[in-house]
């Protein structure tokens, strides 16, 4: 499609005035479709999952993303038995990255707090930000799509999901999931089993 949107560049510049507003209206329309080819492919495989596992992957969502972009303060806390199955991480990363987002548009938060934890054969997080709380909540869960995926993300792959949210005290996403037996994984994660991440002070991947 990237292709296409070249040709259809140089077919305009050698057609009349009105063939290359049309030719230039065609290559906007490919640019759109590649833009959102793109999302979905990030929707379908988060990148960097595979190659370096949940806890980069999260750390450098919350690094380029929630501070970089948003602004916010993020941390990310982790205490892991092993590196989950890519099928357990990418749940758990689309999970997050939701519950990021419903901190962005509605908690008001200055600061947001990630953990994930080894718990009960699966991996139980944590996402709670110091925002407003009840604003993150809708009045009723099926009027809140974002709400909804979380739930049933956790819940279909054999999970929990819950919603803490006061007034004054921050909202806290929590859910549960198991983590699929994978063989080839079971690896202790490099560093100790604990790691903390500010992305203050995370260091950067050279470009």
């Amino acid at each position: 499609m990237v292709a296409v949107g070249m040709r259809l560049e140089l077919l305009a510049d050698q057609a009349c005035e009105h063939y290359a507003r049309e030719l230039s209206q065609l290559d906007e329309s490919v640019r759109e479709a590649v833009g959102r080819l793109r999302n979905l492919t990030f929707r379908l495989q988060p990148p960097g999952i595979d190659r370096h596992g949940l806890v980069e992957s999260l750390s450098q969502h919350l690094n380029d993303v929630v501070a970089g972009s948003w602004g916010l303060e993020p941390s990310l806390e982790h205490n892991l038995a092993k590196e989950p199955a890519p099928e357990t991480a990418i749940t758990i990363f689309r999970i997050v990255q939701e519950a990021l987002l419903n901190v962005r548009k509605h908690a008001q938060a200055r600061t947001v707090r990630v953990s994930v934890t080894t718990e009960n054969r699966g991996l139980l997080v944590h996402v709670a930000d110091d925002g407003t709380g009840h604003p993150a909540v809708a009045p009723r869960l099926d009027e809140h799509f974002g709400l909804m995926e979380m739930r049933e993300r956790a819940e279909t792959a054999g999970g929990w999901w819950t919603l803490r949210s006061e007034p004054g005290t921050g909202t806290t996403v929590e859910f549960w999931v198991p983590d699929l037996p994978t063989g080839v994984l079971d690896e202790p994660l490099p560093g100790g089993p604990v790691r903390t991440f500010d992305s203050r002070t995370a260091p950067q991947e050279p470009s």
